[in-house]
């Protein structure tokens, strides 16, 4: 039988570090193959695949889209792009964002998830926010293992703390374990994968992914899985579906953006906060405008109308102030509004 010889892996802050110690301390010869998504600046060349290779043993690149999976290889997210895995191959897709990433680590997860089932390992490391959870939690429908790297040592333990918070782990190692479970998880017979079917969920959630729908396909496939709200996207401004029932509360839209609540809220405040500063930039144009029409009626020797444009820019002057001080001291910008302890037991 088949072992756990899929493994992937998810992180962000603090990521390279652990990635290191995790890869750098496997055995050549390990019959399973890796695939990685670290969190990278869209705009900047990756050497990611270079260092893994230079502190391991085992290969490691970012992928083409096509390309056929080698066991004994890393396999990189490229910058800006997601990377799936399907039965023997992987794509690699320029899609919508999920939770804010592109390469994001719940797109990964869950693709592996659909296509090799029981014989996944999902590992979180760690990182801000709560991206993989969700991925994780498809891993586990599917039968795999979900392995998170101790909070407690944790660099960043965000990631680490959502995906204890809302998945049935199997595993909280620190670092230094990692490796040899790893090792001992791709000797293990996977379980037969028609107990774990992939369900309708993981399914279409993989198929918008890809992004090889229609326009009507991408709509029917996000209301068969979820429920129409009365919110916006902050992405895009489409129409966006609450996704299961599942904790972590989480939307997408029929585009593919894809946000758990924390992102979602941080995106809301995000896009009101820049609402009010256009109100505020548009307003100071009115401003300036009332002001230089003052000065040409003064040409004209037309009092009535200089005061009236003076009288005008002066209190829409105090309304700017108004909007201001909600940008610099109100709850409509507010970001934190019930943080969650890093300290909190789980």
């Amino acid at each position: 039988m088949v072992g756990h010889d899929i493994i992937v892996i998810g992180t962000s802050a603090g990521g390279l570090k652990a990635l290191g110690a995790i890869l750098g301390a496997l055995p050549a010869d390990i019959d399973a193959v890796f695939f990685i998504v670290q969190h990278l600046a869209a705009d900047k060349p990756s050497i990611l695949p270079q260092i893994l290779a230079d502190v391991g043993s085992l290969p490691a690149s970012h992928p083409a889209d096509g390309e056929p999976i080698q066991t004994g290889r890393i396999y990189v997210a490229p910058p800006d792009y997601h990377l799936l895995v399907n039965q023997g191959s992987m794509r690699v897709v320029r899609g919508p964002q999920e939770n804010r990433f592109r390469p994001a680590i719940d797109a990964l997860f869950r693709s592996a998830a659909r296509a090799y089932g029981t014989r996944v390992v999902g590992v979180v490391l760690t990182g801000y926010l709560d991206d993989g959870t969700v991925g994780l939690q498809a891993i586990k429908k599917r039968g795999g293992v979900a392995i998170v790297q101790d909070p407690e040592e944790a660099e960043y333990p965000s990631m680490a703390k959502s995906a204890l918070r809302y998945v049935k782990v199997d595993y909280c190692l620190p670092l230094a374990e990692i490796p040899d479970r790893l090792v001992e998880l791709s000797q293990e017979p996977a379980a037969k994968e028609d107990a774990y079917p992939v369900n309708e969920e993981i399914e279409i959630e993989s198929k918008i992914a890809e992004q090889q729908m229609n326009t009507q396909e991408f709509l029917k496939n996000v209301e068969t899985v979820g429920t129409r709200t009365t919110y916006t996207c902050p992405e895009c401004n489409g129409s966006i579906w609450q996704i299961g029932k599942e904790e972590p509360l989480r939307f997408r839209c029929h585009i593919g953006h894809s946000f758990t609540a924390n992102v979602f809220l941080a995106e809301q405040t995000q896009n009101l906060e820049n609402a009010l500063w256009s109100a505020v930039r548009a307003m100071e144009e009115k401003v300036t405008f009332s002001r230089q029409m003052a000065e040409q009626m003064k040409n004209y020797n037309l009092t009535s109308a200089v005061t009236k444009y003076e009288d005008h820019a002066m209190n829409l002057d105090k309304e700017v102030s108004l909007i201001r001080d909600i940008i610099l001291n109100g709850f409509a910008t507010k970001r934190a509004i019930a943080p969650i302890d890093e300290d909190e037991a789980e």
